[in-house]
């Protein structure tokens, strides 16, 4: 990096994020950057980088542009837009409570909720209008032909353990595997890397491991390009879609990570709504040397 970098940490159910607002598009992050902004003994430390520019698309206020740990692009991150209407909020960077990011798959609206104490000065919770779920391979994409669906289907995960899972494109490809017992039993990290890399998906995917209880869903998540997460928002959808698909679940449903709960709602139109916290953790300055 040329020059010092001033940024802002949040997070959302503990997915966590650096924010840089480079509204005049003047410094945007090489993958090396990133990946050094994110390391968590040398760097900031998360889960991703989001840098906040003037909307490209017409409506949007602001642009999510994103990127993973290792520095890899990503098309769109549910707890991370969400953090991004609660900093825009903090800013000042939008007027009023309800107000459209641009994002690499689309536009998104978001509402910002006040908190329990119902002072609007402060978010408690964000709803993001996350689109249509997709179930063809082709918009995952998942190799195989394009018109062709991917939904409880068995699939090998490792020696001697076949599971249900449905591939899911939230704008983003997620793959959901059904268990029995509790995620946390389950080797998540190895599982996990090994599907994110399966020849099935030539672009990668997120894979969640979903336990569905009476009123709600238990998940862990290995996220494409940063391993086990302790949530994620796209990821939250495709649980819920998945489910919801299969008769497994209702349309509306609480998802439970090891950061946290939200909830995710299946329309009648098809569009998903994702609602959860985001909180500013601290703010600070990197210097080059250290990313």
């Amino acid at each position: 990096m040329s020059r010092p970098v001033a940024f802002s940490k949040y997070q959302g159910t503990g997915n966590d994020f650096v924010m840089v607002v480079d509204l005049d598009d003047e410094r945007p992050f090489s993958p090396a950057e990133v990946a050094a902004l994110c390391d968590r003994r040398t760097g900031v430390g998360a889960d991703g980088v989001i840098r906040l520019v003037r909307g490209r698309e017409a409506g949007a206020e602001l642009f999510m542009d994103y990127a993973n740990a290792d520095g890899s692009v990503a098309e769109m991150c549910g707890n991370g837009i969400r953090c991004v209407g609660v900093l825009a909020h903090d800013r000042g960077l939008v007027e009023g409570s309800s107000f459209d990011v641009a994002t690499r798959v689309g536009v998104r609206h978001l509402e910002l909720h006040p908190g329990d104490d119902g002072d609007d000065r402060t978010v408690g919770s964000v709803t993001v209008e996350m689109g249509r779920a997709n179930f063809t391979k082709a918009s995952i994409p998942m190799r195989g032909p394009a018109w062709e669906t991917f939904l409880g289907q068995p699939l090998e995960v490792g020696p001697d353990l076949t599971l249900p899972a449905s591939a899911v494109s939230m704008g983003n490809p997620h793959l959901v595997l059904f268990v029995e017992e509790d995620p946390a039993r389950y080797h998540v990290a190895h599982i996990g890397s090994a599907l994110e890399h399966h020849e099935l998906f030539p672009e990668g995917a997120n894979v969640e491991f979903a336990r569905i209880e009476a009123d709600r869903i238990d998940v862990r998540v290995w996220e494409r390009g940063s391993g086990e997460t302790m949530a994620c928002g796209s990821g939250a959808c495709a649980v819920a879609v998945a489910a919801h698909e299969a008769g497994l679940a209702p349309a509306r449903v609480t998802i439970r990570f090891p950061g946290g709960d939200v909830e995710v709602e299946r329309r009648d139109d098809g569009e998903v709504f994702l609602t959860g916290p985001a909180v500013h953790v601290f703010d600070g300055t990197i210097e080059p040397a250290r990313a």
